[in-house]
């Protein structure tokens, strides 16, 4: 019972910061479940990362549904950073003892704050004004140190993105996410594949648990996201982004 809340719990997180924020659910289920669970790192990744493949689909077909995916340029970003995510991951095995073990937690706290202190409120007009070559390069651009600071320190791809397709692309809030969740789904797939190959299977039933709640939460996020206005949805994601940025902060004190 007591390994049943902990999955259900550690989804309604990762499930709310996905279908919101488009946020990896590593960043919420794996401290949750090497802390209350004592499971093993790799494993908990694991887990993690397979249950952001469905939950992260079924977010980026929700706002695809609603017209607030940017298919063409999500695909350019995400072929950019699975191979820069490659080069990060050579680099750091090339550096020793080389960490940033609180990068995501701080970034989605901070992230949190940013939406709620200075919202998003570009406009599906303003960000198509973009010419379509000046767009597809910065997806490149933007993709490279995104793509090589995931690999390299192992966290913070769903912010980060969010980040970049928000501030430096110029993207609506409900596009940013759709795309970033796409995005999300194909990296998380290649993640979660490596990991099981590697690895042994995870708990079955650990793995069923956080999938099917993280699954749950995020389609219900995503469904809340494409229907309220740019005002209410930005102050919903600053405030889950800034509780699990805080909550995550502090699971990892108690785990230490």
């Amino acid at each position: 019972m007591f390994e049943f809340l902990i999955c259900f719990a550690a989804g309604i997180g990762a499930g709310l910061g996905t279908g919101f924020a488009g946020m990896s659910a590593a960043a919420v289920i794996s401290p949750m479940l090497i802390t209350f669970l004592k499971m093993p790192a790799y494993e908990a990744v694991g887990i993690a990362l397979a249950s952001d493949v469905l939950a992260s689909a079924v977010s980026a077909y929700t706002y695809g549904k609603n017209r607030n995916l940017d298919i063409r340029n999500g695909l350019v970003m995400m072929i950019t950073v699975l191979l820069c995510t490659f080069l990060g991951s050579w680099t750091a095995s090339l550096v020793p003892n080389t960490t940033m073990g609180n990068f995501s937690v701080f970034m989605t706290l901070l992230l949190g704050i940013k939406f709620i202190v200075r919202p998003v409120m570009a406009t599906k007009e303003t960000m198509e004004s973009a010419h379509s070559r000046t767009r597809v390069f910065q997806s490149i651009a933007g993709g490279i140190p995104v793509g090589f600071i995931c690999g390299f320190i192992g966290a913070g791809g769903g912010m980060m993105m969010l980040l970049l397709l928000t501030g430096i692309l110029g993207y609506e809030l409900k596009t940013a996410v759709g795309t970033s969740v796409f995005i999300m789904t194909f990296t998380a797939l290649t993640g979660a594949a490596s990991h099981f190959a590697i690895g042994k299977m995870p708990d079955l039933r650990c793995l069923v648990f956080c999938v099917a709640s993280t699954l749950l939460w995020a389609r219900i996020a995503a469904k809340f996201a494409n229907k309220a206005s740019a005002a209410t949805l930005n102050r919903v994601t600053g405030i889950v982004l800034a509780i699990l940025g805080t909550a995550i902060l502090a699971v990892n004190v108690l785990s230490r």
